[in-house]
């Protein structure tokens, strides 16, 4: 009888926690979003004298008027161009699965900001001179610099290191443009102690988490498992040495690069760094904003407006032992 009881009560359990993870789930399918999607790179491809003006007219902000046609042209021969065109075509095709994975972050944006209109979206072959900037949103255009995405060993990437070279991945492409979006919700304020810039930090990364929910913390963070276990195995240390070495609150603009910046693995100064993943303290920030949101009540466009200073102090942000 004791063991029927026990079996009902896991039952119902089970049941309350199902139901809750079905109310958090967002219905999406019913929200309308409309933009182009234009494929730059392939239509300077197909580019000809015969329809280079039309070429302009779609395209004004990618083709200088100052260069002649016969120059823009020339670029699309050069041999560089070429290889990286064939090499875009090979990985992307259609772009079909891009453009729905776009499609649906839209969608997740328009959800928490109902006022939210899509940018138009342009693939573009830069030649690799926008690999530390891959993707641009401004003036209601999102550009993505698709030669920056041809995958971790793909041979254009061989002389960066590998911790910069799984950004460039196919799956970063959905994630960098969700972190495009997100931080045009965040208020341009200049963060001085380093407690606000691993929050404002974590900000961008729990929106990024919300308008693509599917999205693994580690694709976010780009950590491989060993890496991704360390973290998680050590949230706690880290933060006690935060605390102990009095970086909380300082302003030392060092603390950005040791702690919130890309590297190969974080500056703590000590015989395990090589064990670290890079960016530390912005996984901290993360966690920061995670707590605070399952403590307040409070809309993803709310928590984004908040000063990091309210969001540690309402987060009683307390690390994974």
């Amino acid at each position: 009888m004791k063991l029927y009881r026990l079996i009902l009560i896991i039952g119902l359990i089970t049941v309350f926690f199902s139901c809750k993870e079905d109310e958090q789930k967002i219905d999406i399918s019913d929200i309308a979003i409309e933009y182009s999607f234009d494929k730059f790179h392939q239509d300077f491809h197909n580019a000809t004298p015969a329809n280079f003006s039309k070429l302009r007219n779609k395209y004004p902000r990618f083709l200088d008027k100052k260069q002649s046609d016969s120059i823009w042209l020339s670029y699309a021969k050069d041999s560089l161009w070429l290889a990286l065109h064939h090499e875009i075509d090979s990985n992307f095709g259609t772009f079909k699965k891009e453009n729905e994975a776009i499609t649906s972050i839209f969608k997740y944006v328009k959800y928490y900001y109902p006022s939210f209109k899509a940018p138009r979206v342009v693939t573009y072959n830069a030649g690799l001179m926008n690999l530390e900037h891959p993707i641009i949103y401004s003036d209601s255009t999102l550009i993505i610099s698709v030669d920056s995405y041809l995958g971790a060993s793909n041979k254009f990437y061989s002389n960066f290191p590998v911790y910069l070279r799984k950004s460039f991945e196919k799956n970063q492409i959905s994630i960098q443009v969700a972190r495009s979006v997100a931080k045009q919700t965040q208020p341009k304020v200049l963060h001085r102690e380093f407690i606000a810039k691993m929050i404002a930090a974590g900000q961008l990364q729990y929106a990024v988490s919300q308008f693509i929910p599917s999205v693994s913390e580690k694709d976010l963070f780009r950590y491989d498992d060993k890496k991704m276990q360390w973290i998680q195995d050590n949230e706690e240390d880290i933060w006690k040495y935060f605390m102990e070495k009095e970086y909380i609150y300082s302003t030392d603009k060092d603390l950005s690069r040791r702690f919130l910046e890309p590297a190969p693995f974080t500056k703590f100064y000590m015989t395990f760094d090589n064990e670290s993943p890079g960016r530390v303290g912005t996984w901290i920030g993360y966690k920061i904003v995670q707590s605070y949101m399952k403590k307040n009540a409070v809309s993803l466009p709310d928590m984004m407006a908040t000063a990091p200073s309210e969001i540690f102090k309402k987060s009683k942000y307390k690390p994974n032992r």
